[in-house]
């Protein structure tokens, strides 16, 4: 039983409870309709917020380029008369696209070709030790392993396989257990074929000079004018290339190459000369010289008036390119002696005894040799001995053909004294007594193998680098065999700068939190 007070108590709660109950039940209506407008003005925030996110999110892309990692490749031009080694470097965050590939370290090996090793391959190997220690040097220890290695051999190599396949490989096989000796990633070592060596220069010239493809001002790639797609001729100790793209079509399928680069097809004649490279014609002119006579003191018109050159039997037919102009039976070791005598018009007449030039009569789609080639078309860049021996003569700036003419017949005019005296340099190397013989034979080559002209003459351009790195085949190789020139177009890398991105990041989370808490409010005044 309760007492008067706990009744008194009980209903006073009661009528508390019934009052604010009352209470709350009379002013719902006005509750529900402020808490629906706070929900709505919230989310009316809300989408107003979500808007302005979408709107930055699709509207403020640009082209980003995040933090860029640099990537490393190494190639070795293992040459007839020497090895160098290329080290290139390009931002990751471009492999694949179109990144400019700059050139990090140059070194050239000691001793000869590889080739000259065919007696003694091990050394051939060792040859490379100390270029691969400077690249050690050049590039980040932490990148080492992952930094692809090529070997490249050319004519030199072309020509020993062709004398002695057994030789050629105990070579390959040798640098390739040096090089594996090396913290990189060893890519293989190859002997190139003349064609893949013309067209992997014809590839280094365009992609520095962007023949290929270019970023615009308007922030777009754009595939410039086919006017700007360079021709390539290269001149080595053993070969020479030329590879463009002419206006015709071409004939002899077997110099056609066809190559889709970033999007566009490009069908290229290229042909390599083996045995027509420097040091492969000024055997083949001495060889010739040679034939006309039984005596070992020869007259020899190329060499500056006064010089005497002595050479053996063996240094001028030890070559697959003058063993059918050897004698029946000669000794390796048995001396020559050349003297100059300083004649322009009999050297160039010497130069052009290498040349078969009768085998295509007369014919504008032919070189020498019965070999074909579609009328030459375009801009040219002339590189590696093209240059070196050009500019030596003083001709790289545009001079015109006759002038070229005029400058080599008036150096090969110049007694030795007078050359020796001048150019010290050269005559320490032992090889100021050839510019003469090669400049007449680039002339030959260019005018009456290739047929430049007058006019065309000047579309040559005689460099030896472009964009801050060494014009050679050895760049296109690298290019090539790490895919970094893709077959189809690039496609732009879109996304945001950091305050577009932070602006979007803001709205769209304070657009969930507005719309949590609208949600929230909803809730509530639902179990109210």
């Amino acid at each position: 039983m309760c007492s008067k007070a706990m009744i008194e108590e009980t209903k006073g709660f009661r009528f508390w409870n019934n009052k604010v109950f009352t209470s709350r039940t009379e002013n719902s209506p006005k509750m529900n309709h402020i808490g629906k407008s706070i929900v709505l003005v919230i989310l009316g925030i809300a989408v107003i917020s979500g808007v302005i996110a979408l709107i930055l999110s699709l509207v403020q892309i640009t082209d980003i380029f995040p933090p860029a990692k640099i990537k490393y490749g190494m190639v070795f031009d293992a040459g007839s008369s020497h090895t160098s080694l290329y080290v290139y470097k390009w931002p990751a965050d471009k492999e694949n696209e179109t990144g400019i590939v700059s050139q990090v370290l140059e070194c050239e090996a000691k001793g000869g070709g590889i080739s000259s090793y065919n007696n003694d391959p091990p050394k051939a190997g060792e040859s490379l030790r100390t270029c691969l220690k400077e690249a050690q040097k050049a590039i980040p220890a932490g990148q080492h392993q992952e930094t692809p290695v090529y070997l490249g051999a050319t004519a030199g190599m072309r020509l020993l396989r062709k004398e002695n396949d057994t030789q050629s490989n105990e070579v390959l096989l040798e640098v390739s257990k040096t090089i594996k000796q090396y913290p990189f990633r060893f890519g293989g070592a190859k002997i190139l074929t003349g064609e893949v060596e013309g067209a992997s220069g014809w590839m280094t010239v365009n992609y520095l000079l962007e023949g290929f493809i270019k970023y615009s001002f308007k922030g777009k790639w754009i595939h410039p004018p086919s006017t700007n797609i360079l021709g390539a001729l290269d001149l080595g100790g053993a070969s020479t290339q030329i590879t463009f793209v002419p206006n015709v079509v071409i004939k002899d399928k077997k110099t056609e190459k066809n190559l889709r680069l970033y999007g566009y097809n490009y069908t290229v004649y290229t042909h390599s000369y083996l045995c027509f490279g420097k040091d492969q014609m000024l055997k083949l002119m001495t060889a010739k010289l040679k034939q006309s006579t039984n005596s070992v003191n020869i007259d020899n018109p190329c060499y500056p008036d006064g010089y005497k050159g002595i050479v053996t039997m063996g240094s001028i037919y030890g070559s697959p390119c003058t063993t059918d102009l050897a004698p029946p039976s000669y000794s390796d070791q048995q001396n020559i002696t050349f003297s100059g005598t300083g004649k322009p018009e009999e050297c160039l007449a010497a130069v052009r005894e290498i040349f078969n030039f009768t085998s295509c009569g007369n014919s504008q789609t032919c070189t020498f040799n019965g070999i074909y080639q579609p009328p030459v078309t375009g801009r040219f860049f002339a590189f590696s001995a093209f240059y070196y021996t050009i500019a030596f003569l003083n001709l790289t700036s545009g001079v015109s053909l006759e002038q070229a003419n005029n400058t080599i017949r008036t150096f090969c005019k110049r007694p030795w004294t007078e050359l020796a005296e001048n150019y010290p340099k050269e005559k320490k190397q032992n090889r100021l007594q050839d510019y003469c013989a090669s400049g007449y034979y680039i002339l030959t080559l260019l005018v009456d193998a290739y047929k430049f002209d007058s006019t065309t003459w000047k579309s040559i351009t005689f460099q030896r680098k472009a964009a801050n790195t060494a014009i050679g085949w050895t760049l296109g190789y690298m290019l090539n065999q790490t895919n970094m020139v893709p077959s189809e177009a690039p496609g732009l890398l879109k996304g945001h700068n950091s305050r577009t991105w932070a602006a979007a990041t803001f709205f769209i989370v304070f657009t969930i939190f507005l719309s949590l808490l609208a949600l929230a409010l909803l809730i509530l005044n639902s179990k109210a």
